[in-house]
Order: C-alpha cells, then structure tokens, then sequence
C-alpha cells in the first residue's frame, strides 16, 4: 500500500520534509509517526494511516512534497484510510482573454494573460484572498508557485512588484512624481569577495512575507518608556526557589505577562482587531498573548491563552512549556493562532530599544529590552541607581490614538513599578 502525504489544515498542502522516522523493513502500527514535515511556523508529525512492514521509503529529508506524494510503501497493511489523499487538485487553467504586451524579461514572474475578465479563482488560503482583495488584485490574473497553482503571499507580492516595474518603464511625464519601485534582488556578489549562500527555509520565507504585508498595511506608532524594576526584582530574590520547586522560572516575563493582561483590561482598543471585509472593531473578551521566541529556525510567536485568569504560577509554568516546545519545533500551528496582544522580550540577548512589527490582526505590540541601572530622580528629589526595564510599544493608529496609547503605557509602568507580593505568594 502507498501511503500517500494527507492535506495537513484547512489551507495547507505542502511543506519540506525535516526527518524521517522510519526505515525499509521497519514495522509500524496505525497512527505511529513516520516523518516530520515543516510548513510555514511549525513542525507537523504525519502518522501512518495502517499497519505494516515498511518496504521503501520515497522521499528525503530537505525534499518538498505536498497532499498526495507517496511518503512510503507498507507491505502487509489494508487498503487506505478514508482520509488519505488519492489525487492532488487539478491546476485552475488560465483565462484565454484579451492579452496585454508584458517585458520579456518579466513573462515569466507575470500571468501568461492579462485579462480584462476575471478568469478561473486559483486556490488560496482566505487570508491570501483577503490582502488582494484589499490590494484590489484579481487573483485569476496571479501566478501561483505552490502546488496546484496555489497563490501565497509571496506570489502577491512578485506580482505586484512586476507591475510597478512595467508601469514605471511605460513611460511617465517628467514633471510626474515617481512612485516607489521595488526590484528583487539578483545580484551577484561573489563579484566583491567570497561568499556562501543557503536556501531560505519555509518558516524563513513565511516570517519575510508576513513581516513585509504587516508593515506596509497598517500605520504604525512606536511609543517608548522606561519601567522601574525595584520591586519585581526584590520579588523575584524573595520567591524564585519556591517557583522553581513547582516547576517554573521566575523570569520578569511572567511579571510583564500579568500585568499586561490586567491593564489590556482597562484598555480593549489595544487587545482588539480590525475586521477589514465588515469595517468593524472587534473588541475581545479575552486576553491570549503571543510570546516571540527566538528559535534557530527563526521568530515564533505562540500564545498564552487566558492570561488574565492566570495566577504568576500558572503562567510561569504555561510559560516554560510553551518555549521549551517551540525552540524543540513541536509547536502546532493551532498553538499559534488567535493571539490578542504580543509581547516581545529580548531582554535575555541583552538589547535595548527596539520598533516591533505589529502582528496583524493585532493591533499592538510590546518589546522589552534588558534591564540596566540608570540614575533616576526620586520623589525625595535624591539621585538612585535603579533598575530600569526599556518598553517600546507598537500600535495600529487606525484603531488607537496617542492619547490611549500614553494612557495605557502609563498604566502599565504603574502596575510593574508597584506589582503586589500578594499576587507572587504561592
């Protein structure tokens, strides 16, 4: 029997293949984890659907496969579950209408036609159909580089940049202001010296589409502000050996956690998200952080759900596990969805300030850098050496004004300057 790669989600079908778990002659039972398969922000374990005795094994580790490539044959084993994939999709043919003359050196990053009617839809997750239609891009005209002519955010953005270019060579009056013109970059630089080069991964090439769709579509503004440490540090001294015993690190992450999902309480603008089809503000019930961490695949962001009904334990401990899963690529990409805020601290690496990227459809964003002694000025109007934590604040003008802004930093100082023991007591 083959065993052929299921489709892993609702909008996934393909990934490269991290490691191979079995070998010819293995035997395995239903369900057992055969191969482990990286797409886009996770590492996805795909089990066998039956029982038996491995005969071959078709792929290799690094190889990118999608929904239906024969993974390995099994000897032995029954007919395949209901959920296996048979066939992959047909491609969508391109619309025969009338064409457009395109730049020979662009025919083949362009639709073969350009049309004036909207031809056969390609396949496309609904947050790639909703960045073009917000782009006003007819995605009959985008050339899909997934299986099955799917379209990602990569290819949007290919599209829309090979636009720019033929707009710009059409000719423009000269005394008519350019608009920017992005070109990808060809270059090569082993002209200048030696070099070494290495493929993007899919988690890579995910974060830079991401990164450049979130940045260019939503009015960013960085507010920053300096938080006295003094008492979570003497908090800190005072109960880390019990956190531990239980299981967890007394880290400030926990501190910054409990007290952001209190104040996103006063402030729901800041833990809300625009819903662009309705023109709407969706203000949320509940506060689910996404923590950044630092991997050596790249950025993940998983989320702490509910911190507002969290202990400084309980979060403390969902903490830990959350960061020890995703350094070990065992995140799921459901552990990475439905975030409301998002807190990035790269106080460990020993940073300062830095401007976060707002992670749409958030409409905010926190980094913290690390802790330093700076002089600061007492209410007794003495110079202290006190320790000062720097908070850089991205939000999404449409949604939040400065006003609100200010408002909540100050409420979030407040509530890290003087954070009650009662709430670190086990």
């Amino acid at each position: 029997m083959d065993v052929r790669l299921p489709k892993i989600g609702d909008n996934t079908d393909s990934g490269t293949v991290v490691s191979i778990l079995v070998k010819p002659g293995d035997a395995v039972t239903a369900g057992q984890i055969i191969l482990e398969l990286e797409n886009e922000k996770a590492i996805a374990p795909i089990p066998s659907p039956a029982a038996g005795k491995v005969s071959s094994v078709a792929v290799t580790e690094g190889q990118k496969i999608s929904a239906g490539t024969v993974i390995l044959t099994l000897e032995g084993a029954a007919a395949a579950s209901p959920g296996a994939v048979k066939s992959l999709p047909k491609a969508a043919k391109r619309p025969t209408a009338r064409t457009v003359d395109v730049d020979e050196d662009e025919e083949d990053d362009l639709p073969a036609a350009v049309t004036a009617d909207d031809g056969p839809i390609p396949a496309a997750s609904p947050y790639v159909r909703k960045v073009a239609r917000d782009l006003g891009i007819r995605l009959s005209q985008v050339r899909g580089s997934e299986s099955a002519g799917r379209v990602v955010l990569a290819d949007l953005a290919r599209y829309i940049s090979r636009l720019e270019r033929r707009v710009a060579r059409a000719g423009r009056h000269a005394d008519e202001p350019r608009g920017l013109v992005f070109q990808p970059v060809n270059q090569d630089f082993s002209l200048y010296g030696p070099v070494t080069s290495e493929p993007l991964t899919a988690v890579r090439k995910f974060i830079s589409a991401r990164m450049v769709e979130n940045s260019i579509s939503l009015p960013h503004v960085t507010q920053f502000d300096d938080a006295d440490m003094t008492v979570i540090e003497e908090l800190r001294a005072r109960y880390k050996a019990g956190y531990e015993k239980a299981g967890g690190k007394l880290t400030p992450t926990p501190f910054l956690i409990h007290a952001l999902a209190q104040v996103l309480q006063k402030h729901p603008r800041l833990n809300a998200s625009v819903n662009e089809v309705t023109e709407t503000l969706v203000l949320k019930q509940y506060c689910h952080i996404g923590i950044a961490v630092d991997t050596d695949a790249g950025l993940l962001v998983p989320v702490l759900r509910n911190a507002h009904k969290k202990t400084l334990l309980e979060i403390a401990l969902d903490l830990a596990a959350i960061a020890d899963r995703a350094r070990a690529r065992k995140v799921g990409l459901d552990e990475m969805k439905g975030g409301s805020f998002t807190l990035s601290n790269q106080g460990a690496i020993g940073s300062g300030y830095f401007t976060p990227i707002i992670n749409k459809p958030e409409v905010a964003i926190l980094g913290v850098g690390k802790t330093a002694l700076k002089p600061v000025v007492t209410a007794e109007g003495t110079i202290a050496a006190r320790p000062m934590m720097p908070l850089t604040l991205s939000y999404d003008h449409r949604v939040v004004d400065g006003g609100g802004a200010a408002r909540f930093m100050v409420d979030l100082v407040t509530a890290i300057n003087s954070f009650p023991e009662a709430l670190v007591k086990l």
